[in-house]
């Protein structure tokens, strides 16, 4: 699990993919230097919101699979992400970790590209639509989202669209500093709806088999 606090910017310095269609997968080497402190093999990374193991360092780096759903769903696949690109790096929290965005589980649901970007004062405004409209209904207008890794508070949301209100100080210290129009992002939305989704599936279905346990008894009568 992460805050979606970045600690770090990286950059992809190799993504060597393998394989075809389904069967597709890459590996992929990141240089970084503070989410190395206190990181060893075997230990998640999120890398643009997306959790990644660490499969063997060096001084100036790590590296990491990237299997084919990985590869699918997110912006790795893309052929946007090229060596040079930056990232967004957070290690794994632990229990004495400060909670200061909110639980991300690092598990991309879609991407989205974005539509448009305001300035307003030193902040941004930034606006996305999703490539998958049926993850919309996990996002609501003032609750937590992820962007490329990053925690941010959903100021609006319209049908597939949604935007955020970005920081000066979330903007120098993240890859959101230079995004341009059009460009793709990974999307993590929050993981309390989807079991609140769930939880209330579940409640629907014992409900209704409770009253069709009642009608065949009533039959049987």
């Amino acid at each position: 699990m992460f805050t979606g606090i970045i600690e770090e910017r990286g950059t992809l310095s190799r993504l060597s993919k393998g394989g075809q269609g389904n069967n597709g997968n890459a590996e992929v080497f990141i240089n970084c230097s503070m989410v190395l402190d206190d990181t060893k093999i075997g230990d998640s990374i999120s890398v643009n919101g997306i959790c990644l193991t660490v499969t063997n360092m060096t001084q100036h780096g790590f590296a990491a699979h990237a299997a084919h759903e990985t590869l699918q769903r997110t912006t790795l696949g893309n052929k946007e992400m090229q060596t040079g690109s930056k990232v967004n790096l957070e290690r794994a929290l632990t229990l004495q970790t400060r909670l200061g965005g909110h639980l991300v589980a690092g598990h991309i649901d879609t991407t989205a590209h974005l539509v448009s970007k305001v300035t307003a004062g030193e902040s941004q405004t930034l606006r996305f639509t999703l490539r998958n409209g049926e993850f919309s209904k996990y996002i609501v207008e003032k609750g937590s989202i992820a962007i490329d890794g990053i925690s941010l508070t959903v100021t609006a949301i319209s049908l597939n669209t949604f935007e955020v209100v970005v920081i000066p100080h979330t903007l120098a210290n993240t890859t959101l500093e230079n995004i341009s129009t059009g460009q793709n992002v990974n999307i993590e939305t929050d993981i309390i709806a989807r079991y609140a989704e769930k939880h209330m599936a579940t409640l629907m279905d014992t409900k209704n088999s409770n009253k069709q346990n009642i009608s065949e008894l009533f039959n049987l009568l």
